[in-house]
């Protein structure tokens, strides 16, 4: 069998694009080796259909990290035989791209963001660092996929490379799943759910906004699930708003579990704001998350979350951005019962919105290397 690494920077656990690429290598007959890290807080790792490898780093952050992990990952691949590298986000590329060289292997490179237009770069020395490797790097590689047509045109027009779409969409269509009880996460019976999910619930996501939201929403309660550099922020402002009954905080869920969560909800929410490239072009994976699981979006104006919701009627698109609209969305959608009246929309884009019909595109790609 052919044997192909597939490298991520994260710990692996929650990251769901990353396993449907491994599992969508595995069907096409690739032997499967997926390389990441360990943190002291990871969550121990579920059983998987193919083989993986958690490295411990001795920097969490930085660019003692940064370096640290391409280090690594530069000597294990050279250690390691492969017949095909896929590197997924510039922060893992130099290392592959490397390898790749040096050992004449084919690589694959996936964009899960617009990766020099992250916030936390803006302004930045590091911001410049990562400009001057993507490009030297990117303009040389002949195989790349991102996660929006939008963040596609970008690199193609700034490298003059060809960017293939492959959204991160969810697999096997919509879930029949039993919504989590309310009574398992300390929720009144006479409560509406709200919920806003995400591993990366970061500043300028919305977090801040939907807590203050929650003073002028009665008779609800907002679950935030997952995790991110924010959170810290968020619990104290619940607090010193005194809005602990309001809002409930859950840690993250693997895919399986999150889905319980988001079946008792009434409303989604997708809430970044249009501060950066990389936001304005993203399709958030809680976007499909919360259409596969019936639950309708409420979502700010941002072109790609805001084509897929009205091309299918699967919520409302925020005409501006500010606490008092997100409020309003919130009421308007209990008020007129939209869970119930999305229900056929919602089902179709389910049905639609699926990684088995999104993956062909990857698997043109890999059969090359077959």
């Amino acid at each position: 069998m052919k044997r192909a690494i597939v490298s991520v920077i994260n710990d692996l656990v929650t990251d769901q694009r990353v396993h449907k690429v491994c599992m969508t290598l595995g069907g096409l007959g690739f032997e499967v080796l997926l390389v990441g890290r360990e943190l002291p807080e990871s969550p121990p790792m579920d059983e998987r259909p193919y083989a993986w490898k958690r490295m411990k780093l001795l920097f969490a952050k930085g660019p003692l990290f940064y370096a640290t992990y391409n280090i690594r990952i530069f000597i294990f691949l050279l250690l390691h035989k492969s017949d095909l590298l896929i590197s997924n986000d510039l922060d893992t590329l130099p290392a592959n791209f490397a390898v790749s060289r040096l050992k004449k292997i084919p690589l694959v490179y996936d964009s899960h963001e617009y990766f020099t237009e992250v916030p936390e770069l803006q302004g930045r020395f590091a911001r410049k660092v990562w400009l001057v490797l993507e490009r030297f790097i990117f303009p040389k590689l002949e195989d790349v996929t991102t996660v929006s047509r939008s963040i596609a045109d970008a690199y193609t027009q700034k490298y003059g490379v060809p960017v293939k779409v492959v959204r991160n969409l969810p697999a096997g269509g919509r879930v029949e799943r039993k919504p989590i009880r309310k009574k398992e996460i300390h929720v009144p019976e006479d409560r509406k759910v709200i919920v806003l999910q995400g591993s990366g619930i970061n500043r300028d996501r919305g977090g801040e906004e939907a807590v203050l939201a929650m003073k002028h929403v009665d008779h609800a309660v907002l679950l935030i699930v997952g995790g991110g550099g924010a959170l810290p922020a968020i619990r104290k402002l619940v607090e010193q708003e005194g809005l602990q009954e309001k809002v409930r905080f859950i840690p993250r869920q693997s895919p399986e579990k999150l889905y319980a969560y988001t079946a008792a909800a009434e409303v989604g929410l997708s809430l970044d704001k249009d501060i950066c490239l990389n936001y304005r072009y993203s399709l958030p994976n809680k976007l499909f998350d919360y259409i596969r699981s019936g639950t309708p979006v409420l979502a700010s104006n941002l072109p790609e979350v805001a084509g897929v919701i009205r091309k299918y009627g699967v919520g409302l698109v925020l005409e501006e951005y500010s606490v008092t609209a997100i409020a309003e969305g919130i009421r308007k959608m209990l008020e007129e019962d939209y869970k119930r009246r999305k229900v056929k929309n919602l089902q179709k884009a389910a049905d639609e919105l699926v990684w088995e019909k999104e993956a062909e595109t990857l698997k043109i790609i890999y059969r090359k290397y077959l």
